[in-house]
């Protein structure tokens, strides 16, 4: 099978956890840990959030005396997707010595007319108590929210059209490579009126690109892995019921918040309307055990699955 693997920010920083590299690299490690069977038995592509590094990148530019503006945060996907890629790398090479793996930094064309420009949903950055993120929103002109029992900024984020790396992504999985791509959504890139491409100041969803990129690269299967077990009905309800099988209609009904579990259920309907695949959220540990069927939501054109040899005959 042909598998594209969205790694959440809880792959790096676990909630309360000091965004330090020491920690990241030992989480990194882990992630990589769960990861690495998959590897042995099928094409893998890794693709992974950059929240909370992007913010701290974000923070420590705003706060230089030397610059006179703060670096744009296209320019800082760049840089986390350079950190993180590495990190990547490094631990995907030791797990599979003789497996070829190449960390590469992406692009994401959007639309300049996307209305997300004007709507910040996406989170990035640290949590803060509410006090000190309203500090932070008058003293740097940013947009903060609540995100769960924190507040954290929040920018625009636009819909991700196409991976513009997607061509050479193909030819690094044709010659067996293991490929780290499309870090934090990607750099986000508009064409202007020459047809030339430029950065602009946004973050992209990772998830909802991962689909993009696992649409064009004919993948059997997208895998959103996070910090949760599975998509829960009735969420924070006497109610609340993990959902282990699914179809995209049926997690298209129920309301799910737009800065978290939201672009992950539209990112797995996306890929399963448009290619019949099996797509599924879960959590990191359970990778293996998702891709079997046993754990996660999992979801199909039909609701049914049953287990990765019938899922790559399908496709």
């Amino acid at each position: 099978m042909r598998i594209v693997v969205a790694l959440g920010g809880n792959a790096l920083l676990t909630r309360g956890e000091r965004p330090d590299a020491d920690i990241q690299e030992a989480n990194v490690c882990r992630a990589v840990a769960a990861l690495a069977p998959l590897a042995v038995e099928h094409e893998l592509v890794v693709t992974h959030g950059n929240g909370p590094q992007v913010g701290v990148l974000a923070l420590q530019s705003a706060s230089d005396p030397r610059l006179t503006t703060p670096y744009p945060f296209d320019v800082l996907g760049a840089q986390t997707q350079g950190m993180i890629g590495y990190w990547l790398l490094q631990a995907l090479q030791n797990r599979l010595p003789g497996r070829q793996v190449a960390a590469i930094v992406n692009q994401t064309l959007v639309s300049a007319a996307d209305p997300a420009f004007d709507q910040p949903t996406k989170f990035v950055g640290e949590v803060y108590p509410e006090a000190e993120a309203r500090r932070l929103a008058a003293e740097r002109g940013w947009t903060v929210r609540a995100d769960g029992r924190g507040w954290r900024r929040v920018v625009g984020s636009p819909r991700p059209e196409r991976v513009v790396e997607t061509p050479l992504i193909r030819a690094l999985l044709r010659l067996g490579a293991v490929v780290v791509c499309a870090g934090g959504g990607g750099v986000p890139v508009v064409r202007d009126e020459r047809g030339e491409l430029r950065g602009v100041e946004a973050v992209v969803d990772k998830d909802l690109t991962s689909a993009v990129l696992a649409e064009a690269l004919d993948a059997d299967a997208l895998l959103v892995l996070t910090d949760v077990p599975a998509v829960m009905r009735d969420f924070g309800t006497p109610r609340q019921a993990a959902i282990h099988r699914e179809t995209p209609a049926g997690l298209r009904q129920l309301d799910l918040p737009a800065g978290s579990m939201g672009p992950k259920v539209e990112a797995v309907c996306r890929f399963v309307e448009l290619t019949g695949g099996m797509a599924a959220i879960g959590a990191l540990e359970n990778v293996t055990a998702i891709l079997a069927g046993t754990s996660g939501t999992l979801v199909t054109p039909s609701g049914r699955y049953d287990g990765p040899a019938a899922a790559g005959a399908d496709s």
